[in-house]
């Protein structure tokens, strides 16, 4: 990514902007509140920070399968996945690393870090170690969500617009879904799960409640979604055809 320094350079800059716009929403919301529905500028900044970690691994690790669903098949290069004796759903996956992941996963550890000695809460080692252990199940939901809709791709050629449309519920997981009304309370929680990404271990963390819920669905959400993603999978292999541009 450094040979381009420039592209480089204007994409560390995009990130960060972004992101600093998002916290300067919220710091002239909460300048003109004391709290936003019981929720307090620390506590939503946490949940915002803790959003962007699973978030910032899978991106990571997992992002080459938006490639599936934008041009790969479309093109007839997945083709090549066919040939090598090893599974196509993990050589994908495995293929590349998305080195600038790095920034939106260290901007989340970031803001936990800051925010952290400012929550008022009970510490709880329990509390602190499930919290941590649940964060890989909540990558996965982003990841079963991902495979899922890319693998659509495998019967119309091309599905990143879908994996978009998906991705861009995430946004409403950043921040507390109570502020929401019932609706999108419905579609982030029971329909598109992004709020077990963050919000409910985020909410278990700072409060301690209701762990079987809090934790437990997100651990049972991102087995379904991700044992889902890989169904699609291997059903869209047995109807792949090579295409071409």
């Amino acid at each position: 990514m450094m040979e381009y320094k420039g592209d480089f350079i204007i994409g560390i800059i995009g990130f960060l902007f972004i992101q600093a716009s998002n916290l300067l929403f919220l710091t002239i919301i909460f300048g003109n509140i004391p709290d936003l529905m019981g929720w307090k500028y620390s506590e939503v900044v946490f949940i915002y920070g803790f959003s962007l970690i699973p978030k910032g691994i899978d991106h990571l690790f997992f992002d080459n399968l938006w490639s599936i669903g934008h041009f790969t098949v479309r093109k007839g290069d997945f083709d090549k996945y066919l040939t090598r004796p090893i599974n196509t759903l993990f050589h994908v996956m495995v293929e590349k690393l998305q080195i600038d992941a790095l920034g939106e996963f260290l901007m989340g550890v970031v803001l936990v870090g800051v925010t952290i000695p400012k929550l008022e809460i009970e510490w709880s080692l329990v509390r602190v170690i499930l919290t941590l252990a649940v964060i890989p199940f909540s990558t996965l939901i982003y990841t079963g969500i991902k495979t899922a809709t890319a693998a659509i791709a495998f019967w119309t050629k091309k599905s990143g617009n879908i994996t978009y449309m998906f991705y861009m519920v995430n946004d409403f997981a950043k921040y507390p879904v109570d502020i929401y009304n019932k609706t999108i309370r419905t579609v982030i929680t029971y329909i598109i799960p992004f709020a077990f990404t963050s919000f409910f271990p985020a909410y278990y963390f700072l409060t301690g409640r209701d762990p079987l819920f809090n934790l437990g669905m997100t651990v049972l959400i991102s087995i379904i979604l991700m044992s889902l993603g890989i169904i699609v999978w291997n059903r869209g292999i047995k109807a792949y055809e090579s295409a071409g541009a």
